[in-house]
């Protein structure tokens, strides 16, 4: 029971600097002289970081052991935001950007070996309700911050201790998690009979691919710009502005706890035609912009209504591409996910330096509807094929 607490603490922490950076963006920008779309190189950098450290965990845990390779990764990403607090040098943060990067990545990849081995489905829908709750509590950390100090360097100090305390934890604790890695209750599933290439040239595996890679855009993009849209396109006060972001995150952790308690009712298919159709209305309240109201209600409606798409997509792949290549594209859906977090909010910065901030909710609408596009073709194709899409 206490390991499956400090995996909740630790996936709260892989949110935190999530959601620092949407409300320190624009004190960043001014600190480092930095034009608005610059946000896209932290994406560049931070992405590939936790890419590659996904993609070979499997080597460190092996080589390291789960219970070093968390206390080393928490370290990591301790580091890399105490030197965003101190350091006067854009080539340093965004250096150390990949290195937190690495960090997450590793948390991430690690602790879901670990509950995916040793627990059930329902904790899995929580652990990742965890990171919604990091996600949530950053921009309210550092709203607090810039309101108490005047310095958007507060806030990733207060979030660099916190984390160093779990690295520390981790160390404490890192012979509890000896052998999890080898002797866990991982139930050993069939293997594919496709090849990975084989996998990969398929229609269906490819639009899958293409579906993670807008949500995850969608889903990072809205949270990282609504709040330098609100506060410096329509008006809203910094504090407000903080506030609402956070909430963003808030709806989208509610939301996926509940979709973890409702999903089997439902049925996946309509859960995520559902969600999508929820979240456009979402977008299109934030774009009419008539008001404050509004947009604060667009921006929770949207967050609710986002988080339990990547979770139904994630259990509906083999209906869309088969027994046979489920496990290749499922490895494929999460490395496309992660492309998508950097490409979809990075573009979305150039077109508002380009046509301005208010570019952003028709952009990231247009996005949304392509995804539902992408899938309603895919639930089409199911149906031909005689695949259970639900």
């Amino acid at each position: 029971m206490g390991l499956i607490v400090i995996s909740f603490v630790a996936f709260i922490s892989i949110g935190l600097p999530d959601g620092l950076l949407g409300v320190a963006w624009p004190g960043i920008r001014h600190s480092f002289d930095l034009p608005v779309d610059a946000l896209g190189i932290i994406l560049i950098f931070g992405t590939g970081g936790y890419m590659f450290s996904g993609f070979l965990s499997g080597v460190l845990l092996r080589q390291l052991g789960l219970g070093w390779l968390l206390s080393l990764s928490c370290a990591a990403s301790a580091s890399t935001l105490f030197v965003y607090a101190h350091t006067p040098y854009w080539w340093m943060f965004v250096m150390f950007s990949m290195i937190g990067g690495l960090g997450a990545g590793a948390i991430d990849a690690g602790i879901n070996t670990y509950v995916a081995k040793c627990h059930n489905e329902r904790m899995m829908q929580w652990l990742h309700a965890s990171f919604g709750v990091g996600i949530t509590s950053g921009p309210v950390i550092m709203t607090l911050g810039i309101s108490m100090t005047s310095r958007w360097q507060s806030g990733y100090l207060v979030v660099s201790i916190t984390i160093a305390i779990l690295a520390a934890i981790f160390f404490v604790t890192k012979g509890m998690w000896e052998g999890i890695t080898e002797n866990g209750s991982e139930e050993h599933l069939p293997e594919t009979d496709a090849p990975l290439l084989g996998t990969l040239k398929t229609l269906p595996a490819q639009l899958s691919m293409l579906i993670f890679f807008l949500y995850t855009g969608v889903e990072l993009g809205l949270g990282l710009w609504a709040y330098t849209l609100l506060t410096e396109s329509r008006g809203v006060d910094p504090q407000t502005a903080g506030f609402v972001t956070g909430s963003y995150w808030g709806m989208f952790t509610i939301g996926r706890l509940l979709a973890g308690l409702y999903a089997r009712k439902i049925g996946g298919k309509k859960l995520i035609y559902l969600s999508v159709s929820l979240a456009l209305s979402g977008i299109v309240l934030l774009l009419t912009n008539t008001g404050q109201l509004t947009s604060i209600l667009g921006i929770g409606v949207a967050g609710f209504a986002i988080a339990p798409i990547f979770p139904g997509l994630v259990s509906s792949t083999t209906s869309r591409v088969g027994i046979s290549h489920q496990a290749n594209t499922i490895g494929m859906q999460m490395a496309a996910a992660g492309f998508g977090t950097l490409v979809v909010p990075s573009l979305a910065g150039v077109l508002a330096k380009i046509y301005g901030l208010e570019v952003i909710p028709p952009y990231l609408l247009m996005v949304l509807l392509l995804m539902l596009l992408v899938f309603a073709g895919l639930h089409l194709n199911s149906k031909k094929l005689g695949l259970n899409i639900d």
